[in-house]
């Protein structure tokens, strides 16, 4: 399954998921008994709540893979990076790369290019969460160039 069809699906479960809880919390709330309310409340905030998380992370795939198809149609999309039969990279290489990407992104504090790179080395690296951070960064610097 692709990562579009996983967030398509987890999407759909979702609206699913509110529906129902937002009815049993419509259920909860007409009894008028204090305890009663308060659960129909927290049933009605925790998914808006799993609504915002959801929105905000396909609103960052679907930037990020702007971002991508951007730097692939100027070329700069290819790390040089080996990879395993499996199309995942080699980590001792990504290793050995990523001071490069570091020091351009060091160099060019403001361009996306060079954040978007860094986010793609951090991840052939295994540091996913400083990958997002550093596409996260890419995706701001896009923005205000625009």
């Amino acid at each position: 399954m692709t990562s579009k069809a996983g967030a398509i699906l987890m999407a759909v479960l979702l609206a699913l998921y509110v529906v129902l809880v937002g009815w049993r919390a419509v259920q909860f709330m007409a009894t008028g008994e204090p305890v009663a309310v308060g659960i129909g409340l927290a049933l009605i905030v925790l998914p808006v709540i799993a609504a915002w998380a959801l929105w905000r992370e396909i609103l960052f795939g679907v930037r990020s893979q702007a971002l991508m198809r951007r730097l692939e149609d100027e070329g700069g999309l290819e790390l040089e990076i080996p990879v395993k039969p499996s199309g995942r990279p080699e980590r001792s290489a990504a290793d050995a790369a990523f001071p490069a990407f570091r020091d351009a992104a060091e160099a060019a504090p403001d361009s996306w290019r060079a954040w978007l790179r860094l986010g793609l080395a951090y991840d052939a690296a295994g540091d996913r969460r400083r990958a997002r951070g550093a596409v996260r960064r890419a995706i701001t610097l896009e923005r205000a160039e625009r």
